[in-house]
């Protein structure tokens, strides 16, 4: 069993029934086991895309005190890995979010993301290895 490692898009597409990806969101919210591991700048940006929604913030933050979502990335352990690949991505351009889960994912052996962001089909982990990723189908599609 791997690890699942949650990007924003899925978060706010669960939250947010009129979001496109909501359906599919649900559906693979209900094939998997928590804990989902993700990172502050994750929450950070889903807090953000749901402050509209009534409890949006709110239910991001529940999902972590349930243990639902498990939060174990330090950033202040890995900046210089972080600031590579924000430099090595530059021309994408890469998120702070995007960055702290490709590093998870050379951490977590066996981990995939969860994501709707086809930019994870570019990235690489250890500079040569796709990023395991779960996401719609038609988003693999160019």
């Amino acid at each position: 069993m791997s690890a699942i490692l949650l990007d924003t898009g899925p978060l706010v597409a669960l939250l947010d029934r009129r979001d496109r990806f909501h359906q599919w969101a649900v559906a693979q919210w209900a094939e998997l086991s928590p804990p989902l591991l993700s990172c502050e700048p994750v929450l950070a940006e889903a807090c953000f895309l749901v402050r509209t929604l009534p409890g949006g913030p709110t239910s991001v933050l529940e999902l972590v005190d349930r243990g639902v979502l498990s939060v174990p990335f330090r950033l202040d352990a890995n900046v210089p890995a972080v600031q590579r690949l924000l430099m090595r991505y530059a021309s994408v351009p890469m998120s702070l979010a995007d960055a702290c889960l490709v590093r998870m994912a050379e951490q977590v052996s066996r981990s995939r993301v969860l994501t709707l962001d086809r930019d994870f089909l570019l990235y690489r982990v250890h500079g040569r290895q796709m990023v395991p990723t779960v996401m719609p189908a038609e988003r693999r599609r160019p």
